[in-house]
């Protein structure tokens, strides 16, 4: 499938992530006012914000639609990256709100006792963003999206929030606040984590970082080509969901240009059969060495 198609497959996850946060934030707000619940009230405050780091997924997604132009040769991939690393940020300090509040809570004065409807609501909540993170779970493996991807960890750390806030909700019915906070920490923690793991990944692709296990992977199928003595460099980096691979290997000096040209299609054809999404460019030496001797 197109790169510029998956990039617009990726929007329909960016807008029901929108959608899903507007719809329940609004319920949220309205029934934690109502039922006098401070945890489900913080955690509709919380889905507004995520409505933020929805958006920019969203416009991550449509700037790397942006052909390449004089400005950019490479084109505008690398913005879903970076609406990945907004992601992160954005996280980050959910994950730090989540924690602040739970220690502020602990030596605060205790809240009002909430109805006990408002548990339903927070964990209806919790139900609709886990399938949301499903969907766009898959939906991210299946286009190759980071920005998605981010958008996945985000409705999964929203999810945890509403269980963490329905466990809070009844903590205080039962008056045993101590648990709200146990579980607030945790919750909290377990989103800073998942941002940081977001963060490191966007960092990787925006400073030319390419894993050593694919640089294995792909030596083992350059090696196996017919025709190929040795691979004397490889650089790769990822731009958006695209990977651009430069290569410099070895062929025996006696090769005509029809031959050596086989080669280097060889090795496009077979990278491109793992890594679908490759622009591939191989620069053939000649091997003097006893290898490439008849």
């Amino acid at each position: 499938m197109d790169i510029y198609t998956n990039l617009r497959r990726g929007e329909k996850g960016a807008w029901l992530s929108i959608g899903a946060y507007i719809f329940l934030s609004a319920i949220k707000l309205s029934f934690g006012y109502a039922g006098n619940s401070e945890a489900l009230k913080a955690d509709g405050l919380n889905n507004l914000t995520d409505i933020i780091a929805s958006i920019a997924v969203l416009v991550g997604l449509r700037i790397s639609q942006k052909p390449p132009d004089e400005n950019h040769h490479y084109g505008h991939l690398r913005a879903e990256t970076i609406a990945s690393l907004v992601a992160s940020f954005i996280m980050a300090a959910i994950g730090l709100q989540v924690i602040f509040t739970a220690v502020r809570n602990l030596f605060g004065p205790p809240a009002d006792t909430p109805e006990g409807y408002t548990v339903w609501i927070a964990l209806f909540s919790a139900v609709v963003m886990y399938g949301v993170y499903r969907f766009n779970r898959k939906l991210a493996a299946e286009i190759n999206s980071s920005a998605v991807k981010a958008a996945a960890y985000d409705n999964r750390a929203d999810a945890l929030v509403s269980v963490g806030a329905g466990i809070g909700i009844i903590a205080s019915i039962l008056g045993a606040p101590i648990i709200d906070v146990i579980t607030a920490l945790a919750v909290g923690c377990l989103i800073i984590f998942a941002a940081i793991t977001i963060f490191k990944e966007a960092v990787l692709t925006l400073t030319d970082g390419f894993d050593e296990g694919e640089v294995e992977a792909m030596y083992t199928i350059i090696e196996n080509v017919p025709g190929v003595i040795d691979m004397r460099d490889f650089k790769g980096r990822h731009h958006g969901n695209v990977i651009f691979i430069d290569l410099t290997i070895s062929v025996a000096p006696y090769l005509n240009v029809i031959e050596s040209h086989w080669i280097t299609e060889e090795i496009e054809r077979k990278i491109n059969k793992v890594k679908p999404n490759c622009v591939i460019l191989v620069h053939i030496e000649p091997d003097y060495s006893s290898k490439s001797e008849i």
